[in-house]
């Protein structure tokens, strides 16, 4: 039986100029992005400046509960756990949030999503007019939930809802938003303002007001075009949401991109995740991104923020300046994020990445050297350099995150800082060159490229010594091409 088309063509288009993002799509951007990736950025930065104070106050409530004093290792513990069960609660959550984005909708999943955070932050308030540290523990691990679930969403939302040509640029606000979140959390976390002993409660119920601005935001923006036609079959919900996004005259050639992903994929079940492993037709894919994903982390991004209070305190910086000196960092990552949806359309992503790993790199050696003549009076200023240097490099390419290995540089590193000393950024410089080769090797590039253009170059090194084994979708995905 031949397959229709979702709506008919009124007639043959010529491919649109380019043109500036509609009011809509920039609207639709800053509305996810502030529930978003934001909401990430912030609560990664903002539990920093409240250390000391919730040491305080675990060991108060301890000794109040239990009528001894509360351990050294203890503390530790139950500070570690604090700290690192975020990441826990992001890994659950990016695997919840495909199944919210199949269920509800893009648009869909990130508005629920923010009951989640809500719920969160008054629980970590609580924890301390209540003395319940496990309160805190609780909310850390649901934040958690909510970012990786957003951080799951909101890329996949904005990029269905982009043109092609803005794809690009419209996805890096997802990094923009990112790296404001996490220079808000460290402009909020001063003591001047939340970061004080007695406000560090409201510090960490602060992470509900992105989730308040996007409840009342983003209902006022269109679903995703390409899950309204494809997975809902709403045509004219579906064609009313590429005119806002695209502009009235300029949508007709995202919509028939969609046709030919529909005709394409026509007959195709959605799979379990165990039944993509075995899935020829996308192994490369999925080897892509589980070495990006996990390479962006094992990266030494973490390792970097781990070393700088220490390389800034070296340099003579006394420790109450040095909150205000680590802005500087936040500051690196805003400027590479606004450079880079600047460049990711004239250079392409694939250089981006290229680029910054190689950067990253050179910042690695460069920075051994540093720490290895650290007796030296120039040692530190090289090594801050470094420090600015290898954040700047990041900012640049290396995107997605992996919580799992989040997770892991967080616990390991400082046993590593401890077994190899000077030398332990060695580690980070293999596994960036591990990761560069991989990317020149393997990684094609997608810039102006439609879904199933990236889909026939990976089907490359899928079959590369393989017949396709089903011809009559071959044929079909062709036929479509040619319409």
């Amino acid at each position: 039986m031949e397959r229709q088309p979702l709506v008919r063509r009124a007639g043959a288009h010529r491919s649109p100029r380019r043109q500036l993002p509609t009011w809509t799509l920039l609207g639709t951007v800053c509305a996810a992005g502030i529930g978003g990736t934001f909401q990430y950025g912030y609560n990664v930065s903002l539990i920093s400046a409240p250390t000391q104070h919730i040491h305080k106050f675990l060991n108060g409530t301890w000794q109040s509960r239990y009528q001894t004093k509360l351990s050294s290792s203890m503390l530790t513990l139950l500070w570690s756990t604090i700290a690192s069960i975020f990441s826990l609660g992001g890994f659950f959550g990016a695997h919840l949030g495909g199944i919210m984005a199949g269920w509800l909708g893009r648009k869909g999943a990130l508005l629920m999503n923010n009951l989640l955070a809500l719920f969160a932050a008054i629980l970590m308030w609580a924890s301390f007019p209540t003395g319940l540290f496990e309160l805190l523990i609780i909310g850390r691990f649901l934040i958690g939930m909510n970012t990786g679930i957003g951080l799951c969403v909101q890329p996949l939302y904005i990029g269905e809802a982009a043109p092609r040509h803005l794809r690009g640029a419209m996805v890096i606000g997802s990094s923009i938003f990112l790296t404001g979140g996490i220079l808000t959390g460290q402009v909020m976390g001063l003591r001047e303002l939340l970061g004080g002993e007695e406000c560090w409660p409201f510090l960490l119920l602060s992470c509900g007001l992105p989730a308040i601005i996007q409840l009342l935001s983003l209902p006022w923006f269109p679903e995703s075009p390409r899950f309204t036609l494809l997975d809902r079959g709403d045509e004219a919900k579906g064609i009313k949401a590429l005119k806002r996004f695209h502009g009235p005259l300029r949508y007709h050639k995202e919509l028939e991109d969609i046709q030919r992903e529909n005709f394409a994929l026509g007959g195709e079940k959605a799979k379990k995740p165990w039944e993509l492993f075995a899935d020829r037709s996308i192994r490369w894919q999925l080897i892509a991104v589980i070495c990006l994903t996990m390479g962006q982390q094992l990266s030494g991004i973490n390792a970097i923020y781990f070393y700088a209070s220490y390389v800034f305190a070296e340099t003579g910086i006394p420790p109450e300046k040095i909150p205000y000196v680590t802005l500087g960092t936040g500051m690196c990552e805003c400027l590479t994020a606004l450079t880079c949806g600047l460049l990711v359309e004239s250079l392409g992503r694939r250089a981006l990445i290229l680029g910054g790993y190689c950067l990253m790199m050179l910042w690695c050696i460069i920075l051994t050297i540093s720490l290895t003549f650290q007796v030296y009076a120039w040692a530190p200023y090289l090594s801050m350099a470094c420090i600015f240097a290898f954040i700047l490099s990041f900012g640049l390419g290396p995107g997605s995150m992996s919580w799992l290995s989040f997770f892991a540089v967080g616990m390991l590193f400082p046993f590593v800082v401890k077994g190899l000393k000077q030398y332990c950024f060695i580690v980070f410089l293999l596994e960036c060159s591990a990761v560069a080769t991989f990317i020149f090797c393997v990684i094609p590039e997608t810039k102006n490229k439609t879904f199933l253009e990236i889909k026939r170059e990976f089907h490359k090194l899928n079959f590369r010594r393989a017949k396709e084994p089903d011809e009559e979708s071959h044929e079909r995905q062709q036929l479509c091409l040619e319409v």
